[in-house]
């Protein structure tokens, strides 16, 4: 820990005159620093801990060809999360996805298995479950890959292309199939 302190100090000057008197100065404001000599290990270990989980992570990144197959034969033990607005997704969706807006994201992972289905309508994912999120253009998603880190998802992977990508690729020019 660092302690500091802030001393004024004046200085006192002799000035040459007939009656030989000493006048003020002006105020210097001087700084000091101390480093305590016993560091508060557990502290530093804790600061330590939480810039690790407020770094900025990035997830595995898919393609267009990487996320194909998973929307042709969808797996239970695999899931494609759209994070867009619930307005945005009316205009289509890529096939077997399922639609968990950011907005709701973050406290919807705090739900229980059954209050989470009763909200959204499917299965909450499980921690180490394959976890695939897109958005419009793939910046929401990097933040949905973000936020399930945080809450302890393990197999978080970002569809990077996202909807933008899939209707060029797909030919649908911003039609789609919804889920």
């Amino acid at each position: 820990m660092l302690r500091s302190a802030l001393f004024n100090t004046t200085r006192w000057v002799a000035r040459p005159t007939l009656l030989t008197r000493q006048a003020a100065r002006p105020t210097y404001q001087v700084f000091a620093r101390y480093e305590s000599t016993k560091a508060n290990e557990a502290l530093k270990a804790a600061r330590k801990a939480k810039d690790k989980l407020q770094k900025d992570w990035q997830g595995p990144v898919l393609t267009y060809e990487q996320v194909k197959p998973k929307t042709l034969s969808p797996s239970a033990d695999a899931y494609l999360i759209d994070v867009r607005e619930p307005d945005e997704v009316m205009q289509g969706s890529i096939p077997s996805s399922v639609n968990l807006p950011l907005s709701v994201l973050a406290n919807s992972f705090h739900l229980t298995p059954q209050a989470f289905k009763a909200q959204h309508g499917f299965e909450k994912p499980g921690k180490q479950q394959e976890v695939v999120f897109y958005c419009r253009s793939g910046m929401r998603s990097a933040s949905a890959c973000d936020i399930a880190r945080r809450n302890g998802y393990e197999n978080i992977l970002n569809y990077e292309g996202s909807w933008l990508e899939w209707t060029s690729r797909e030919g649908g020019g911003g039609k789609g199939s919804t889920a």
